[in-house]
C-alpha cells in the first residue's frame, strides 16, 4: 500500500473524522498580530531584539498575553518555547497565559534590599497591601532598585517615591503622575563646550592605542563592577583578536547597596559616553553595546537623548552605539549572562573559557567593562594618570566611589582613597546615625559578606578583604548597627539570591534555598549549613553561588551568639 493512501489524522479531518483543522499548538490570532507588527514598525525582526520587542508589548499593554506571544513568534519567526522561556525568565515581563487574567494596569514594587529592610519596607509592604484594592493595584516587593540612600523606596509604575511611606506612596498613585523623573544633568552642549569629545577627536585624528593604554595602566584603574581586573590589560588582548570586535558596557547594576553608577549617570553621563567611545576606538569595535538595567528608566531616557545628540553632532554614526534595556535579572551582571541578553536569550551563564574577549557578542571578540571604569577612563585621558595615582592612603594608590547606606547619618556615594577604611567612609557619611552604635558592615553587597566592627582598620581595597574571606566588589558599603541583628542580615542576603539564581546549575538553585529554610531555624546546624556552603562554593557555575555562601559563613564566624 502506498504511503500516501494510509489514513491519517489529517486525512481524517477532511474527511469529516476525528482529525484536527489545525495544527498543533497555539493558534495565531489575526488581531494579535495586527497588533504586534503595529508595536515594532519597521525595526528589524532580529534574534537579539527579542527582549527589546517583549519590552514593547509589555509596555503598551501592561503585560504578555499568549496571543501575543505567539504572534512576536510568528513575526520573528521563532518557537513559541524561544518566546515564551525568554518572557517567563525576566521579573519585569508579566506573561499571561488564555486561562489568567492579567495583573492590574497599576503596579508598586517595595524594595525589599537590606538598607530598605533596615528602614521600615517590611512594613511599608504590608500596608501597602492593607491599603490598596488588589484588583486596581498590584502591590509586589522587588530586588534592590539601586536608590539605597534613599530607602525605604517604593516604585509606583516607573515613578520612584523616595523614603517612602503609605502616605506619600498613595500620594504618587491619586496623581497619576507614574512616570519617571529625568533629574538635572550635563547634557550634550554643556559637556562639548567644556572641552568634551576633544580627546576622543583628538586621539580618532591620530593617537597610538598602546600609548592610551599605559595610560591606563599607569593609572591603576582596574574594573569598577567587581572584579577588578586591570582595565587596560583587556584592551590588548581583545585587540589580539580577529575582527569583527564588539565592546559591552556592564550598566545592570544589580548589587544590592550599590549605586554609584546611576549617580554617574544622573549627573555626566556624557564622561561615562567618552570613556566608553575611546575604549571602542581602542578596540576598533564594530559596535558598542550599552546594556542598562531596567529599574533605571531616568538613566535610560538621559541615555537615549544624550546619544541622539551624538547622532546629530556627527560624533557617532547611527546606530553605533546600540542601548538594551534589561528586564530584572540581577544574575546579567555577570558578564556572559549580560552577552546572553544582549543576545535576546536568557541571562544564562557560560561556561568558561573560552572568555568574552575572545567569544563573546555573537561569538566576537568582545570587551566589557562596568559604567564607571569608563567614567574613569575618559578623566585619566583628559587630565592624565594621576587623577587616580596621586592619591595613597594606607599604601593603596586611587580613588573609589564608595555606595553607602544603612545606619549613618547621610548614605550617599563618596569619592575616598582606595585605602580608605570603614571607619574612614562612617566618618564621611556623617558618623553613625543618631541613636546607633556601629556593629557590623556589608564592604560590597550580599557577595561580600558580613563583617564585624573590630575590622574597622582594614582599607576597603582590591586584595585586602581577602584575607578575611570577602572582597570590596562593587564598593556596595551597608552599615549595621546595635539595633539590627547579623542573623536576620544574613537571611535577607540568602533570600535575594534564592530568588535571583538563574536556576542553571543544581548547587546555586538548590543551595540557595536549603540555606534559606535552615537559616530560620532558632538556631543553625553549623555543621550542615558549612557543608552546603562549600559544595556551592566548589560546584556553582558562576560567582553568584560562589560567594552566596559568604554571609553564612561570616555570621558563624562573627557572630555565633546569634545562631548558635
Amino acid at each position: 500500500m502506498a504511503l500516501d493512501d494510509r489514513d491519517s489524522v489529517w486525512r481524517a479531518g477532511r474527511s469529516g473524522g476525528k482529525g484536527r483543522n489545525t495544527p498543533k499548538g497555539r493558534q495565531l490570532d489575526d488581531g494579535a498580530l495586527a497588533e504586534v507588527r503595529a508595536l515594532l514598525g519597521n525595526r528589524p525582526r532580529r534574534r537579539d531584539l527579542l527582549i527589546e520587542h517583549l519590552h514593547l508589548i509589555q509596555d503598551a499593554h501592561g503585560h504578555l498575553s499568549a496571543p501575543h506571544l505567539r504572534a512576536l513568534a510568528e513575526e520573528m519567526r521563532l518557537s513559541m518555547a524561544e518566546v515564551r522561556e525568554v518572557a517567563t525568565f525576566y521579573a519585569h515581563f508579566d506573561p499571561v497565559r488564555e486561562d489568567e487574567t492579567p495583573s492590574p494596569a497599576l503596579t508598586i514594587r517595595v524594595c525589599d534590599s537590606l538598607s530598605c529592610e533596615l528602614a521600615g519596607s517590611e512594613a511599608l509592604l504590608a500596608a501597602l497591601r492593607d491599603g490598596h484594592d488588589p484588583a486596581q493595584v498590584r502591590v509586589v516587593r522587588a530586588p534592590c532598585m539601586g536608590r539605597c540612600d534613599t530607602a525605604p523606596v517604593a516604585e509606583v509604575g516607573h515613578r520612584f517615591v523616595d523614603t517612602a511611606t503609605p502616605e506619600t506612596v498613595a500620594e504618587a498613585v491619586a496623581s497619576g503622575d507614574i512616570h519617571a523623573h529625568i533629574p538635572d544633568y550635563e547634557a550634550f552642549d554643556a559637556y562639548r563646550a567644556d572641552g568634551g569629545y576633544d580627546t576622543l577627536l583628538s586621539l580618532r585624528e591620530g593617537g597610538d592605542w598602546e600609548a592610551v593604554q599605559e595610560q591606563v595602566l599607569s593609572s591603576g584603574l582596574r574594573g569598577l563592577g567587581g572584579a577588578g581586573f586591570p582595565s587596560g590589560k583587556k584592551w590588548g588582548f581583545v585587540r589580539a583578536n580577529p575582527a569583527p570586535r564588539y565592546l559591552a558596557v556592564n550598566g545592570d547594576e544589580g548589587e544590592p547597596g550599590t549605586f554609584k553608577d546611576r549617580y554617574y549617570l544622573e549627573r555626566t553621563p556624557h564622561l561615562f559616553l567618552e570613556g566608553m567611545l575611546i575604549a571602542a576606538w581602542a578596540v576598533e569595535a564594530d559596535t558598542a553595546f550599552i546594556y542598562m538595567r531596567d529599574e533605571y528608566p531616568a538613566v535610560l531616557e538621559i541615555l537615549r537623548r544624550e546619544i541622539a545628540a551624538l547622532e546629530d553632532a556627527g560624533i557617532v554614526a547611527p546606530g553605533y552605539i546600540d542601548l538594551r534595556r534589561g528586564a530584572g535579572a540581577y544574575i546579567c551582571g555577570e558578564e556572559s549572562a549580560m552577552i546572553e541578553s544582549i543576545e535576546g536569550k536568557r541571562g544564562i551563564p557560560r561556561l568558561r573559557p573560552p572568555y568574552v574577549a575572545q567569544v563573546g557578542v555573537f561569538d566576537r571578540p568582545t570587551l566589557v567593562h562596568n559604567v564607571e571604569t569608563l567614567h574613569w577612563v575618559a578623566r585619566v585621558c583628559r587630565e592624565g594618570p594621576e587623577v587616580l595615582n596621586a592619591h595613597e592612603k594606607n599604601g593603596r594608590k586611587g580613588l573609589r566611589s564608595y555606595s553607602v547606606s544603612g545606619r549613618v547619618a547621610t548614605p550617599g556615594v563618596y569619592l575616598l582613597p582606595a585605602g580608605s577604611t570603614i571607619t574612614d567612609i562612617i566618618k564621611a557619611a556623617g558618623g553613625m546615625a543618631e541613636g546607633h552604635v556601629f556593629k557590623a558592615f556589608q564592604p560590597g553587597g550580599p557577595s561580600s559578606g558580613l563583617l564585624p566592627a573590630s575590622l574597622n582598620d582594614v582599607p576597603l581595597d582590591f586584595d585586602t578583604l581577602q584575607p578575611h574571606g570577602s572582597f570590596i566588589g562593587s564598593a556596595a558599603v551597608v552599615v549595621l548597627s546595635d539595633k539590627d541583628s547579623a542573623k536576620a542580615a544574613a537571611l535577607n542576603m540568602l533570600r535575594f539570591f534564592e530568588a535571583e539564581s538563574c536556576g542553571q546549575c543544581t548547587p546555586c538553585r538548590s543551595g540557595c534555598e536549603k540555606a534559606v529554610k535552615l537559616m530560620q531555624a532558632d538556631r543553625w546546624d553549623a555543621a550542615l549549613l558549612s557543608d552546603l556552603c562549600e559544595v556551592m562554593v566548589d560546584a556553582s557555575i558562576c560567582g553568584l553561588g560562589q560567594a552566596a555562601p559568604n554571609p553564612i559563613r561570616h555570621v558563624l564566624k562573627h557572630f555565633p551568639d546569634e545562631v548558635l
